[in-house]
């Protein structure tokens, strides 16, 4: 088994590709450096590195052992880093986010039940955009994210809110003066897209590609953000299926909102990266579902 210090002078000996560098992030001697490298050559077996007066390089063998050691390498620090949150109880400072104006109320009634429990944690909340959201998680920048489902890639914790499907439309379109419309209207008109950013399985929830009967939805142009998709949909450019809420949160004198009587309600919940499952985000997560209302 390697030990601790083998590990950590290989992947920064790997990252770093120089010995100077190496001993001065670790704080060794770049003797020191060498002689644990040489020794780990030997229980190998192989040569970890290429290395003359000028350059060190990664073997393929080298770069086959820290492919396979930097993950593991993660997981065993998350895992410490876990049980140590466990043993201080719930201290420190816990990022929180939530997307989309109308989650804000829900995540500050979880926000205060979790000061209540926990008061020597301090809790930061902020705003994201469907740009970024994905990349606070992955980056560690937030902690845990009141988003819609589904969002792929990430832990997900218990629904905590729905509200039923509307169709954004502009205030002058065929469709606005309709009290419901069906699904299936989707494929008569352009429907206004997601970015990019947003994942496959989220675009196929909000956006889908076919009608339920399996007709084609034309796809209509992509927005930045939620509020200049909803610009597209008042320029004429398409519609776009949105929540409920959305009349209450974005009300708009050229945008009218019409029922959608058969689509399945929007859910939205708490998401977190699993290698972030912190006792913080835990407790936070129970804080949450305790303070939710009753899911309608």
């Amino acid at each position: 088994m390697l030990e601790r210090l083998e590990t950590e002078t290989f992947l920064t000996l790997a990252e770093e590709l120089h010995f100077g560098r190496t001993a001065a992030r670790l704080r060794i001697t770049t003797g020191r450096v060498s002689q644990l490298i040489k020794k780990l050559e030997r229980r190998i077996g192989g040569m970890l590195f290429e290395r003359n007066s000028r350059t060190v390089r990664l073997t393929p063998i080298g770069r086959q052992l820290a492919d396979e050691l930097v993950p593991l390498v993660a997981a065993m620090e998350g895992a410490l880093r876990r049980a140590a949150d466990a043993s201080r109880g719930v201290t420190g400072e816990l990022r929180v986010a939530f997307l989309g104006e109308w989650t804000a109320p829900a995540l500050l009634r979880a926000v205060g039940l979790f000061a209540e429990r926990h008061p020597d944690c301090r809790v930061d909340v902020r705003e994201v955009q469907l740009s970024n959201s994905r990349a606070g998680l992955l980056d560690g920048s937030i902690d845990i994210l009141l988003a819609s489902y589904p969002f792929d890639g990430v832990a997900c914790g218990p629904v905590l809110l729905r509200e039923r499907r509307v169709l954004a439309v502009p205030a002058g379109h065929p469709l606005a003066g309709e009290q419901s419309v069906s699904l299936e209207v989707l494929a008569e008109y352009p429907v206004v897209q997601y970015p990019h950013v947003t994942s496959a399985a989220f675009k196929g929830d909000r956006t889908p590609d076919r009608t339920p009967s399996g007709r084609p939805v034309p796809k209509g142009p992509v927005g930045g953000s939620f509020s200049e998709m909803l610009t597209l949909v008042a320029m004429g450019r398409g519609v776009l299926p949105v929540g409920e809420h959305s009349r209450q949160y974005y009300p708009r004198p050229d945008i009218a909102y019409v029922s959608l009587h058969d689509a399945q309600p929007i859910e939205r919940g708490l998401v977190w990266s699993a290698g972030n499952t912190t006792e913080r985000v835990r407790a936070f997560v129970r804080a949450a579902t305790d303070a939710a209302a009753p899911v309608r």
